[in-house]
């Protein structure tokens, strides 16, 4: 970690995928206890994000860290401190209050689109009950149709058609394709990577030069940070996939129990490195 002297190291995770395994329910993807550990051991060393396509609410209720930040809605729903962010975008920023009762800024990026993405969820929940084992998520800015748990390739068939016929009324959002998901999400020039680039922003490093952001994501919209890793042209953007596949990450870890790894090792080594300077 030669590379990391002089510099900020910024932690980013995903977490589907990254922190918690890929499971049938989506409202049942919950984090170990050990990760949930490692992940609080990362916060106090480093600053740490969960980026994440899940409701930001959602994700702080399956972490349960307060020493994190999070962004939710594939970074479109980001809470920062008051005052911190050097944003200039004020039509998107709203003043709030968070659990602990401390002022925050809520950044989002594609509020004019909620009551749409209401109305659509409303469709599409309707136009899609009868296939068994489907579900739409409400991710607050962005839709999720989950088939994983529909058995029947014929119903899967049906369901990808009938949401793509849905979709042709909204001109203004596009579909993506997933781990046994399709995302609705508004067209807006915002995705992970903006939100790693806002946040980076709002926690003080705007000089690349003294900062080494490490992004571990399994999803396909992680590709965006890693994109922008690359740009700045240091830090870690690690994909987590058990298999081989085209990326713009540098490197990889198969699954959660190597991030739980990685994480371990992380804290292990900026410890060690503190113990020296005494």
């Amino acid at each position: 970690m030669s590379v990391a002297e002089g510099k900020e190291i910024v932690v980013f995770l995903d977490y589907d995928g990254t922190l918690s395994p890929i499971v049938d329910d989506p409202d049942k993807a919950y984090m170990s206890d050990a990760m949930r550990a490692a992940v609080r051991e990362v916060a106090y060393c480093f600053p740490t994000a969960i980026v994440s396509g899940r409701r930001k609410d959602k994700v702080y209720e399956f972490v349960k860290l307060r020493n994190v930040y999070y962004a939710g809605s594939h970074g479109m729903d980001i809470s920062t401190p008051s005052g911190s962010s050097k944003c200039e975008d004020q039509k998107h920023q709203i003043k709030g209050v968070d659990e602990k009762g401390n002022h925050v800024v809520h950044f989002h990026p594609a509020k004019e689109f909620l009551p749409t993405i209401q109305e659509i969820i409303k469709v599409l929940k309707e136009n899609t009950r009868r296939i068994k084992g489907s579900m739409i998520e409400d991710n607050m800015f962005c839709v999720t149709v989950h088939y994983r748990c529909v058995k029947n390739e014929e119903d899967i068939s049906v369901l990808r058609e009938m949401v793509e016929s849905t979709m042709k009324s909204y001109s203004n959002f596009h579909i993506s394709s997933g781990r046994k998901v399709m995302e609705i999400r508004p067209n807006v020039n915002w995705d992970k990577g903006c939100a790693l680039m806002y946040l980076l922003d709002t926690l003080g490093f705007d000089n690349f030069n003294n900062v080494l952001p490490i992004y571990l994501g399994d999803d396909r919209t992680d590709e965006d940070a890693f994109k922008v890793i690359r740009h700045i042209g240091q830090g870690f953007p690690i994909v987590v996939s058990s298999i081989a596949k085209k990326t713009q990450a540098s490197y990889s870890l198969r699954d959660p129990s190597d991030v739980l790894a990685f994480l371990i090792r992380l804290t292990r080594w900026k410890k060690n490195m503190l113990q020296k300077l005494k």
